[in-house]
């Protein structure tokens, strides 16, 4: 037994392969309970089989906060820590002493780096902070879909980050995210000035080539007084000028592009997509300066809306071929060889090296190093 009665809580439906995987992780846990919505394989049977407690109940009509409520009711009065994840979400060993040495008994919730995607090697892809570890009592479930914990105690939320806490990702493709956006239609119908709510939806709506509904989503989440994150209404502003784009408005898609970098400066993705566009429009020294000045900003706001192919190959590839286009050699070199650093199997990238070398020799005379 630990310091703390710890205990794991989670929603399922057909989830069987990653059941094996997620108990042998959650099993540090004092008690693992699980509300199943409708399995028709057998992750009720195989997640009783490893030891945990599995109710049924079907959520009609569907929403995640419903579920993941009805989940949290399950837990014990007497825990200590409550953790919420899902089963193709998985903690690496040993989180349960990690959690317990920064865990103390005023605290209320804990915050912990969260694994979105990883590269091949395992090594994280896109991460940002997660907080789905809270105290038993003084937490509910909020939002139909992106459901949020909110917090409804009397006493201050006091938040513990919780170093070296990792909850990696590993989600299943095959789960169509139909479902999402009439929750987020239902969301914002609910929530019509929560700015995030709004962000979300007018962001699903672009991810649906629904970009007149886009447009007019995302210029009202603009419009909101608490939309005052600039790292999200840059994202926002380059959700609008995807769907000029979409649109076959050029000018506006340019304009919003503009705005987008100078809402926010301080991050790599406004350059990297007006380098693309200069790219699309042979506007070289265009391309030129964004990759310039998005490769000088060196560490990321951790955030959700970090785009890892901003942090990959991508900005080198367009400083070596604008490089090129300028006649910039050298530079183009340069460029071209940390982007195979990024990625050395990109056979397009190794051809672009090749190019590059060889213009590079044919300028020099053919004179040998």
């Amino acid at each position: 037994m630990g310091r703390y009665k710890i205990c794991v809580y989670a929603i399922s439906k057909n989830e069987e392969q990653f059941v094996d995987r997620w108990m042998d992780a959650v099993s540090e846990a004092d008690e693992v309970i699980v509300m199943d919505t409708g399995s028709t394989d057998h992750t009720v049977e195989k997640l009783r089989a490893r030891g945990a407690v599995v109710y049924e109940e079907i959520i009609s009509p569907w929403r995640f906060d419903t579920a993941r409520n009805a989940a949290l009711s399950y837990v014990p009065e007497d825990a200590d820590i409550c953790v919420s994840n899902d089963l193709d979400e998985v903690f690496l060993h040993g989180w349960r002493k990690i959690l317990e040495n920064a865990w103390r008994p005023d605290q209320t919730r804990a915050r912990y780096l969260f694994a979105f995607s990883s590269h091949e090697d395992g090594t994280p892809k896109k991460q940002f902070p997660m907080e789905k570890i809270h105290k038993r009592h003084g937490y509910r479930w909020v939002h139909p879909v992106h459901e949020i914990l909110e917090y409804t105690g009397s006493d201050a939320e006091k938040t513990v980050w919780i170093n070296g806490l990792l909850l990696n990702h590993y989600p299943d493709l095959t789960k169509p995210r139909s479902q999402y956006l009439p929750l987020l239609e239902l969301s914002v119908q609910e929530n019509p000035l929560d700015d995030r709510a709004v962000f979300w939806l007018g962001r699903e709506y672009v991810y649906h080539g629904q970009y007149e509904k886009a447009l007019e989503t995302l210029k009202r989440h603009l419009s909101l007084p608490t939309a005052r994150w600039l790292e999200e209404r840059s994202a926002s502003m380059r959700f609008i000028a995807h769907c000029y784009r979409e649109l076959k408005n050029q000018k506006e898609e340019k304009a919003w592009l503009y705005r987008a970098l100078a809402e926010c400066p301080d991050v790599r993705e406004p350059y990297h997509a007006l380098a693309r566009l200069g790219y699309m429009e042979a506007n070289w020294s265009l391309t030129y300066a964004m990759v310039e000045k998005g490769l000088s900003i060196t560490e990321t706001t951790g955030s959700y809306l970090v785009d890892p192919l901003c942090w990959n190959y991508a900005l080198y590839d367009l400083g070596a071929i604008s490089a090129y286009r300028l006649g910039l050699y050298e530079k183009a070199k340069e460029y071209a060889q940390k982007a195979l650093e990024k990625a050395p199997e990109n056979q397009r990238l190794i051809n672009n090296l090749t190019l590059i070398e060889e213009k590079l020799k044919k300028e020099s005379g053919g004179a040998s190093l």
